[in-house]
């Protein structure tokens, strides 16, 4: 470019390149003013521009400041509420034992109340705070001894008036030991004794006869339930006759190891001889006798069907 204008100036002639070279040197001091005037513009700006960034800076380190602050707050407010809420579940905890502990001091309490009360009412006292004293002639201990002895006397006189009535209903003559007590007593005391007498053997009686009726009444019950008639031949043991028997021989003993009946054994007999099969499945392997005793009716039975 320097030599294009070299050459352009060159071409012209001095009166002409002065004028050309003015004007363009004005044109060059407007561009420069126009340069630093723009450079000028664009330091202020970016002075602005660096103190906005300054600014934005200080606002954003205070900021930080604040949220590190308000972290730190958090993670306290944090802490204290999770130990605070480890405490009230402890307390929460030791309230319900203290309140368990309570109510079970209260029952001990209730307890050795009653237990006071009663040893009260029983006539207990405390011995380290009441003294006692016994009267050597104590009315109630003489009152006890008078009516103890009274009941012996008594009795001993009931039992001689016994002997006397036994004599008298037998015919005999009255013993010499039992005359006094005879005089001592009235005739109509005597006959009073002898009704007692009556009525109580009649009482026996009536209950032998209930007794026996009941008897016999729960021995047909139990024929007709179970189908067995059950008779007792020695002690201990016992006779089994079914209703559906062929014949009056057909029957079953059974033997009880004790007087309880706990234990029941099967005694042989020329009825047991014919019905090995049912003993050896229900009783020596099943070990049950219902089961044995109900498989020998059914057996029986379907005899007599058949026939």
């Amino acid at each position: 470019m320097r030599a294009i204008l070299e050459s352009y100036d060159n071409e012209l002639t001095p009166s002409e390149h002065s004028p050309q070279l003015s004007r363009r040197m004005r044109e060059a001091e407007e561009m420069v003013q126009k340069m630093h005037a723009h450079n000028a513009e664009l330091e202020a700006q970016l002075s602005q521009v660096l103190e906005e960034v300054g600014t934005q800076k200080q606002r954003a380190d205070m900021l930080e400041v604040e949220l590190k602050s308000l972290k730190s707050q958090e993670c306290t407010a944090a802490h204290s509420t999770f130990i605070t809420t480890e405490e009230v579940k402890a307390l929460r905890l030791k309230i319900e034992e203290l309140e368990a502990e309570r109510g079970h001091l209260e029952e001990e309490n209730k307890s050795l109340e009653m237990k006071l009360e009663k040893l009260t009412l029983q006539g207990d006292y405390d011995r380290s705070k009441t003294k006692v004293l016994h009267f050597s002639m104590n009315p109630a201990s003489l009152a006890k001894q008078q009516r103890k002895d009274e009941q012996h006397q008594l009795q001993e006189e009931c039992e001689k008036l016994r002997e006397m009535v036994r004599v008298l209903e037998g015919g005999g003559s009255i013993p010499e030991n039992l005359e006094i007590v005879g005089s001592l007593q009235s005739p109509q005391e005597v006959a009073e004794l002898k009704k007692q007498v009556e009525s109580a053997e009649l009482k026996n009686q009536r209950l032998k006869e209930v007794f026996q009726t009941k008897i016999q009444e729960f021995r047909k019950v139990c024929y007709t339930l179970t189908g067995y008639q059950i008779d007792i031949t020695t002690e201990n043991q016992y006779r089994l006759t079914s209703m559906y028997a062929e014949h009056q021989g057909d029957c079953l003993l059974f033997k009880a190891s004790s007087s309880s009946g706990g234990k029941m054994q099967l005694l042989e007999t020329e009825f047991s001889l014919t019905i090995r099969e049912l003993i050896d499945l229900h009783l020596l392997h099943q070990d049950s006798i219902p089961a044995f005793l109900s498989a020998v009716t059914l057996e029986l039975f379907s005899r007599q069907t058949c026939a």
